[in-house]
């Protein structure tokens, strides 16, 4: 069984940091492209950062170009998504998800595979 579990959500004031984790099991990250996307309320699901299957090369939406980093620990099998100067327009849902697709189709979400059930971020004072 396939399971994505992310953590690290919670509240952050407007400037500050948080680091996301998504520990995968039942498969190995290095053989899919994984994924971070977010959904705000009211809003559609977007695209936050990829990384290759051989991890490495990286992909960065616009929002998140230059503050969010993402990278990948083998040996645990978990990705993270370190976030930086957040913005309140940083609040959203956030979404590991696991995908077999080519990597021209990276952030297409309805090609992702495998999701996890989200981890909530709030940027606020």
């Amino acid at each position: 069984q396939v399971q994505l579990v992310e953590s690290g959500g919670g509240l952050v004031q407007p400037g500050g940091s948080l680091k996301l984790s998504c520990a995968v099991t039942g498969v190995r990250i290095y053989d899919y492209i994984m994924g971070w996307f977010r959904q705000a309320p009211g809003k559609e699901r977007e695209f936050v950062s990829a990384t290759n299957r051989g991890g490495g090369t990286l992909d960065y939406g616009e929002s998140a170009k230059d503050r969010f980093t993402m990278s990948r620990d083998g040996a645990k099998n978990t990705v993270y998504l370190q976030m930086n100067s957040v913005k309140p327009e940083d609040t959203a849902v956030y979404y590991c998800g696991a995908s077999n697709s080519p990597w021209g189709l990276r952030r297409k979400d309805s090609l992702v595979k495998y999701w996890g059930q989200g981890a909530p971020v709030t940027v606020s004072t």
